[in-house]
């Protein structure tokens, strides 16, 4: 099936391993130009190159650390020049620190709530102004969490905050910029095999398999096409929506 993907131009946040990475490797795979943005240079330049390789696309790495102030616009503009514009902003960057409420720092609060909150919404501001003003129709993905409905009961409650404030962000701004052309969606992922929650999975996998209907944790690809179907021009009439991709953790 063609995605309607190939020469769009594409901004992964925190795209150089897990989730992310997948998540470039599938648009490239549908010939879309893909920047990988991540805290290794090294990591960014070398899945760049190797896209580019495999897929005759043109990826860029660009190093970025979102946890700290500024960053997300230097990231912003750079993509700009690097590609010539933007089409499609995936925001995938996030982190999952573990405190239960009673233990739980102001510092860790307001990081957590910076990095998967703030960190998009200002993405999400800078990518809608450049569309608008280009006079071009364009995707915004969130990646945000079967946690934003359910909560935790794990020592996440920041990290549950961040992403239900980051659903109702989404939807809100679905609203705001659907007459543009413009449709903004999200994935809510449930447990996936990545480097961010190895060490929880190590610990207590069969823990989390028990809470999962299906009885697995997903791959990262299985949640990546998802994304690459919001981001495609079959999801062209979806907006404001959020796809459930937890193997029926949630069943809404």
């Amino acid at each position: 099936m063609d995605y309607g993907l190939k020469g769009k131009n594409v901004l992964v946040t925190g795209s150089t391993k897990g989730l992310g990475e997948a998540i470039v490797r599938i648009l490239a795979g549908e010939g879309a130009n893909v920047i990988v943005s991540g805290r290794s240079e090294d990591l960014a330049k070398d899945i760049a190159e190797k896209l580019t390789r495999d897929y005759e696309v043109k990826a860029v790495g660009i190093p970025a650390d979102l946890g700290k102030r500024g960053v997300a616009q230097e990231l912003f503009a750079k993509s700009l020049e690097a590609l010539g514009g933007l089409d499609i902003l995936v925001n995938n960057a996030g982190i999952w620190p573990t405190a239960y409420v009673r233990e739980m720092t102001l510092e860790a609060f307001d990081q957590t709530l910076y990095m998967n909150l703030e960190v998009p919404f200002l993405l999400s501001k800078l990518m809608v102004n450049h569309l608008i003003e280009h006079d071009k129709k364009g995707k915004i993905v969130q990646v945000v969490s079967q946690a934003a409905f359910h909560g935790s009961t794990t020592g996440h409650a920041h990290y549950a905050s961040s992403k239900a404030g980051l659903v109702t962000f989404s939807r809100s701004l679905a609203r705001e910029v659907a007459g543009y052309g413009i449709n903004v969606n999200s994935v809510a992922p449930g447990m996936m095999e990545t480097p961010m929650v190895a060490e929880a999975l190590e610990k207590k996998r069969d823990y989390y398999n028990g809470r999962i209907p299906i009885g697995r944790v997903a791959s990262a690809d299985e949640v990546a096409y998802a994304v690459a179907f919001l981001a495609s021009n079959k999801a062209d009439y979806l907006t404001g929506i959020t796809i459930d991709a937890t193997g029926g953790m949630l069943m809404r």
